[in-house]
């Protein structure tokens, strides 16, 4: 087995699609209208692992806005500078919600960002190996 995708819902789907391509480098994999059902997918990933997890933004049509929920925790991204990241997040409009600097009680780098619907994204310094 292995961890095929994550799903959002969105309220404005080209905004996010926008967020996670151009301000977190994710590449837009495939999107597809289901009029049937009134909803558009979007797959994004990286393109140098387009068989890994990726993320599904799902948009309902005709609704701009969710409730995020107590039980949703985030999803973590590695990046090799987590300081640098930040400061490239920042520089293209994204909202840091906690700067880069050591995890609580511990030693990783880490830093957390918000997309545009609120979703918390975290950052993980990658480990010298």
């Amino acid at each position: 087995m292995r961890i095929l995708h994550t799903m959002l819902r969105t309220g404005d789907l080209d905004r996010s699609i926008a967020f996670y391509t151009d301000v977190l480098g994710f590449t837009l994999l495939r999107r597809q209208d289901y009029p049937a059902g009134e909803f558009t997918l979007a797959f994004l990933g990286f393109a140098d692992d387009p068989h890994g997890a990726q993320i599904e933004l799902t948009y309902n049509w005709g609704v701009d806005r969710y409730e995020l929920g107590g039980g949703y925790g985030h999803i973590a991204l590695e990046v090799d500078d987590v300081y640098r990241a930040c400061e490239a997040i920042r520089t293209k409009g994204g909202k840091i919600l906690r700067e880069a600097g050591p995890m609580n009680a511990g030693t990783t780098i880490i830093a957390f960002v918000e997309d545009p619907d609120g979703y918390p994204i975290e950052l993980i310094g990658r480990k010298a190996t």
